[in-house]
């Protein structure tokens, strides 16, 4: 199913663990990591598709995570010709993507990477929430790194405190404490090696 502009309808997955880290999945029989990701079926709605994605690739579901966000607008990357399928040039063009933002309720046990009778991946790990950008594929880095943009503000506070206790903490101290680091992107995104 191809929009008129030849994209795909699609939907991208961060799942994150209780540390703000994000799943990253090896692509089967290759040297490629990437979020959880799929089409959108006739019908589907996007958080349908998400779910079902989920399933399929990571072996979760809806009561192993909790939605936190989503993108507003379809995220678009065009894939390079030698990427395509002969039979689909000229009229496929890409991938537009709703891009979700989960928390994983559940255990790492919970995932399994063979769920479905075609899994996606073989292998998966946690990274920091940002090191995606640096990792994916060369064509999927500006719409990684507009999702991640977007979705940031809505990461969970990775170790929560008592907030009264912070308050009155905060009039001791001589110095404002530095941002969080983690929580901000790349600074020059760009110049990557």
């Amino acid at each position: 199913m191809l929009d008129r502009e030849g994209f795909r309808p699609n939907v991208g997955i961060v799942l994150l663990n209780a540390r703000n880290q994000v799943f990253w999945g090896k692509r089967l029989r290759t040297h490629s990591w990437q979020f959880p990701q799929g089409g959108i079926k006739y019908g589907e709605t996007p958080e349908q598709a998400m779910f079902r994605e989920l399933h399929e690739e990571v072996g979760l579901r809806p009561e192993h995570v909790k939605v936190l966000a989503r993108t507003r607008d379809w995220l678009r990357y065009e894939v390079p010709d030698h990427y395509i399928r002969r039979d689909a040039r000229g009229h496929y063009k890409g991938q537009k993507q709703i891009w979700f933002l989960l928390k994983l309720l559940g255990r790492d046990c919970d995932m399994n990477l063979r769920a479905t009778d075609h899994p996606e991946f073989d292998a998966w790990r946690w990274n920091d929430y940002w090191v995606p950008l640096d990792m994916v594929i060369e064509f999927k880095r500006d719409v990684y790194q507009m999702a991640l943009t977007e979705l940031a503000r809505f990461l969970p506070r990775a170790n929560p405190h008592n907030r009264y206790l912070r308050a009155g903490m905060r009039s001791h101290q001589r110095h404002e404490e530095p941002p969080d680091a983690s929580l901000a992107p790349p600074t020059n995104p760009g110049n990557r090696a």
